[in-house]
């Protein structure tokens, strides 16, 4: 974005059709929206896929006349998050191979061990995160994952301040909730 000022001056250059200002919406987004989507697929060829579709559709919003007129990048966080959540909806997450966890688990191997534990609670968060609504689930990836500000995630959802701090309540007061119940049962 170094040849542009800011980030509504490389946009208005790409609805311009500007090549320069699309790539570099390309290179400096693109990256972001992988870990974006990583957080919540976990598998690298979903991801890719995510951005892929996500760079296609904000082209296709462009070609149409449509799209952002100023903040791209939570428009662009909104187009994956869209994308994730059909995802979902199309395709269950993967069923976990037990021959291979139960392997895992009795090999003794403690750094193993500890890696596969780590995924374990690596995804039980995933898997409670899916579980709230598509705007908590949102919230909670881009204040506490991606480390937005209050504001950029209120502009992201176009909701007002308060109403993402609501939703982070909520969100934090469920995902306890889940966790707990899930730790209590297992």
């Amino acid at each position: 974005m170094a040849e542009y000022k800011d980030e509504d001056a490389l946009l208005r250059a790409a609805r311009a059709w500007d090549m320069d200002a699309l790539a570099a919406i390309y290179d400096d987004y693109s990256p972001l929206l992988y870990r974006y989507a990583m957080r919540f697929v976990s598998s690298p060829d979903v991801a890719e896929e995510c951005v892929a579709e996500t760079f296609a559709r904000f082209l296709q919003a462009l070609r149409n006349g449509g799209g952002p007129k100023t903040h791209l990048k939570a428009y662009l966080y909104r187009i994956a998050h869209n994308w994730i959540t059909d995802h979902y909806r199309r395709q269950p997450p993967p069923q976990v191979d037990v021959e291979n966890v139960a392997h895992v688990l009795v090999s003794g191997d403690e750094p193993l061990s500890n890696q596969m534990s780590l995924q374990e609670d690596q995804a039980s968060v995933r898997a409670a995160l899916r579980l709230l609504t598509p705007d908590q689930q949102q919230v909670i990836v881009l204040r506490f994952l991606e480390e937005w500000s209050l504001k950029e995630v209120a502009e992201a959802l176009d909701k007002p301040v308060g109403a993402v701090k609501a939703l982070q309540h909520r969100a934090l007061a469920a995902l306890r909730r889940i966790l707990l119940e899930e730790n209590s049962d297992g």
